[in-house]
């Protein structure tokens, strides 16, 4: 997935990491609901882009230096590194797996330190309870890399925001009414620390 929203200079640049890689996943049916709400209510305020994490191909960690000291010897990993370090916030879509994140995405942030640094997440999750204790676990380790988090999470149920008729099958994302303004008030959120942290990031570059 490339979609971008309309202009690519707004002041705010946001990424909706597809933190699923498993085939059949939903996560892109979310996603794409993320992307067509951010453009919708945040307009000209937000550039919005979807990351998909199928897309690099990361294996398990393989840096033979700690991501803090940001010296990357593998080409997959500047890759990485130079994709998340073009945006001011992020937007987890993430399923729960065993009562937290899927191994992959716990996987790409930890390549990674500086890129990270200063910057705002918030969490569109999904799963039997809702994907909150993934978020749980996402907010722990983000803290880690120095990323702030919003209060405000969009958790959707498996069965009650889902028509799946087979499970073995993605199934057909209809979501309920009440989520859209959620998610709108935590791309509200999203921005407002964006903003907020910039001073920050500016003072990090080189």
């Amino acid at each position: 997935m490339t979609h971008v929203t309309q202009n690519p200079h707004h002041s705010v640049r946001l990424a909706i990491v597809v933190g699923s890689t498993r085939p059949g996943r939903r996560s892109p049916q979310v996603a794409d609901w993320v992307l067509e709400a951010a453009a919708a209510h945040l307009g000209k305020h937000a550039a919005v882009e979807i990351v998909d994490l199928t897309q690099f191909d990361l294996p398990l960690l393989d840096e033979p230096m700690p991501a803090a000291i940001g010296e990357y010897r593998n080409s997959h990993t500047k890759q990485w590194a130079a994709t998340v370090a073009r945006f001011d916030g992020f937007i987890f879509v993430t399923p729960e797996y065993n009562h937290s994140m899927p191994a992959v995405l716990k996987n790409a942030i930890d390549f990674l330190f500086a890129e990270w640094n200063d910057k705002v997440a918030g969490f569109v999750s999904y799963g039997l309870s809702g994907g909150t204790r993934a978020v749980e676990h996402l907010r722990l380790t983000l803290a880690e890399v120095k990323v702030a988090t919003v209060r405000t999470q969009v958790a959707l149920g498996l069965f009650t925001d889902f028509d799946i008729p087979d499970m073995t099958e993605p199934g057909t994302f209809a979501p309920a009414e009440h989520h859209s303004g959620v998610l709108n008030r935590m791309l509200d959120e999203i921005v407002d620390w964006a903003r907020v942290l910039r001073p920050l990031r500016e003072r990090a570059e080189p």
